[in-house]
């Protein structure tokens, strides 16, 4: 492909070409991560934002000339359909951003300019479609057998799902703590599911041997490249949305709100976020780059704390909070990450594991999105960045929700409290009613 050059190592600067390296830089092991270089005045060739806002492919397979995946891949995924709503893997993305004007009003920010983008809409209900369907294509094209990836649970069901949804191979590696909603995903969709005994980090370490001692396609978040790519796909979405949301017609360049609110644990989802804006703004089509607040728990603030201290140097933290989509105690991004937080202005806002199931029931009576506690997290970040003042009032704001909250059950049951249980009489109904 004419418009996917190479790689780039984040750290050291060295280029490779496409088929050179696979995961990671050389020259410093397994935190190496490899940023992929885009021909942006290819890509002005092969396309515009007129061009993609008027597709009728609504996933995210409609930046395809922004992926480093070639056309051809996804034609043979497809089969003898051209039909993209018939399997989940072309359905990924493309997920709702509502207008929150109630949870706006709450916070005494301008009822018209707060969003939700709900990825608890996608496929298997996280935002970790959007990198599982870019790096199942990828491991089409270079022809692998079998994708194995270390997950909390996300990026598990993620993985199982779309390798199901073209009959690929799957190996999830997770922490014997994952959530039972997830596992449960996970053994439906017919990968191959190993509970480790260990946390986030030992079922990722595992899963890097295990790769290289079987030969499997590795998809560990942050280490494969390809990831990163199916999570920029976000800001393109928020972007194009925001721009349709505000009647801007017709579209020549898409909208960038002023800030995005992203919870943080291994890094890559606010890290691709960025690369997304990054790669918009060089492309021209977006006039400014949104702030990105990062959001951590409290005990799984690696990046947080790397920020704090002005470093790019990542401490592992405890990784030790309820939020298990977040629970990492060494961000396998986290370089970038900070990266994403400091060049763009931001900051990096940290939460309790109480402030974050404060957030949940807030986050559903409000703007009638669901979201599991990692999700979750991103509200509650923006409840102490107003607090604190460091949002404005007539600032556009956009949260981001990486996951529905039914994968998380017992931490909403937590949040919502218990129903109240009653007689079977209207006797019992009216004295429910009347307690509150």
């Amino acid at each position: 492909m004419a418009h996917f050059p190479g790689y780039r190592c984040s750290l050291c600067g060295a280029e490779y070409a496409p088929n050179e390296v696979q995961y990671i830089c050389p020259k410093h092991g397994d935190m190496g991560n490899l940023d992929i270089v885009l021909d942006y005045a290819a890509i002005n060739r092969l396309t515009s934002p007129e061009s993609i806002s008027a597709s009728r492919d609504f996933s995210l397979w409609r930046y395809l000339p922004l992926l480093p995946i070639h056309p051809d891949t996804l034609t043979t995924l497809r089969g003898p359909n051209p039909s993209y709503s018939v399997n989940p893997f072309f359905s990924a993305g493309w997920t709702p951003l509502y207008r929150a004007d109630r949870l706006a009003a709450s916070l005494g920010l301008n009822a018209s300019r707060v969003f939700v983008k709900d990825d608890g809409r996608n496929p298997t209900a996280s935002f970790k479609d959007r990198a599982s369907a870019i790096v199942v294509a990828r491991a089409r094209e270079i022809g692998a057998e079998v994708i194995a990836a270390a997950s909390t649970g996300n990026a598990g069901a993620a993985l199982a799902g779309m390798s199901a949804a073209v009959g690929h191979k799957a190996v999830i590696f997770a922490p014997q703590t994952a959530p039972p909603a997830k596992v449960a995903q996970l053994l439906m969709f017919g990968a191959k599911v190993l509970l480790v005994n260990g946390n986030y980090d030992v079922a990722f370490e595992l899963c890097l041997q295990a790769s290289k001692e079987f030969g499997w396609y590795c998809r560990n978040t942050g280490y494969n490249p390809f990831t990163r790519e199916g999570k920029k796909t976000a800001a393109f979405e928020i972007c194009e949305q925001l721009t349709i949301t505000n009647y801007q017609l017709p579209i020549t360049n898409w909208q960038a709100p002023d800030r995005i609110f992203v919870s943080v644990g291994d890094g890559n989802i606010i890290s691709g976020i960025h690369k997304g804006l990054q790669e918009l703004l060089a492309l021209g089509w977006i006039a400014k780059m949104p702030k990105l607040m990062g959001v951590q728990a409290e005990r799984s603030a690696a990046c947080a704390n790397a920020w704090r201290d002005g470093t790019e140097t990542i401490t592992p933290a405890p990784g030790d909070t309820l939020a298990s989509g977040i629970a990492v105690s060494l961000p396998r991004d986290g370089v970038r990450a900070v990266r994403a937080v400091r060049e763009t202005a931001g900051q990096y806002i940290v939460v309790s594991d109480e402030e974050i199931l404060q957030a949940m029931p807030a986050l559903a009576r409000d703007a009638a999105v669901f979201a599991e506690s990692a999700g979750a997290a991103s509200y509650a970040g923006l409840v102490k960045a107003v607090r604190a003042g460091t949002v404005a009032p007539d600032e556009s704001v956009v949260l981001v929700n990486t996951g529905n909250g039914l994968k998380d059950v017992a931490n909403a049951m937590q949040a919502a409290g218990e129903a109240t249980r009653i007689e079977p009489t209207l006797a019992a109904v009216r004295q429910a009613i009347h307690a509150g």
